[in-house]
C-alpha cells in the first residue's frame, strides 16, 4: 500500500501558491492542498538573515508522487530554493488514507 505523505512548501504570494495548487491538483499529483498563511519566515540565506512574508502549502499525497511533486514545483516556482518537504502520515483516518490513495490511482 502507498503511504501517504503530507508536502511542504512556501511562496511569495497567495497567487503563487494558489497557481502552485491548482497544478498539482490538476495533475492529479496530490488529493487536497491546503494554503494558509501569510506567515512570517526568518532563515539564512546567502550567510544572512532574512525574514519574509510567505504562503505555507501542505500538499496531501503518496510516496510515490514525490518526485514529480518536486519536479513540478521546481519547475514553475519562482524561488531560486523552493522548500519541497515530505513528512510522512505515520497514522490517520483508514477512511481519508484510503481516499487519498484511491483519488491518485
Amino acid at each position: 500500500m502507498d503511504e501517504g505523505i503530507i508536502v511542504i512548501t512556501t511562496t511569495e504570494t497567495k497567487e503563487d501558491a494558489e497557481k502552485l495548487a491548482n497544478e498539482i491538483i490538476e495533475s492529479k499529483l496530490g488529493t487536497c492542498v491546503q494554503i494558509g498563511g501569510p506567515v512570517s519566515s526568518i532563515y539564512r540565506w546567502h550567510g544572512k538573515i532574512a525574514r519574509a512574508t510567505e504562503y505555507h502549502l501542505q500538499i496531501k499525497t503518496i510516496k510515490p508522487k514525490f518526485k514529480d511533486i518536486d519536479e513540478l514545483v521546481r519547475n514553475i516556482h519562482p524561488y531560486e530554493v523552493p522548500e519541497v518537504i515530505a513528512i510522512p502520515i505515520v497514522d490517520g483516518s483508514m477512511t481519508y488514507l484510503n481516499w487519498l490513495r484511491d483519488e491518485l490511482k
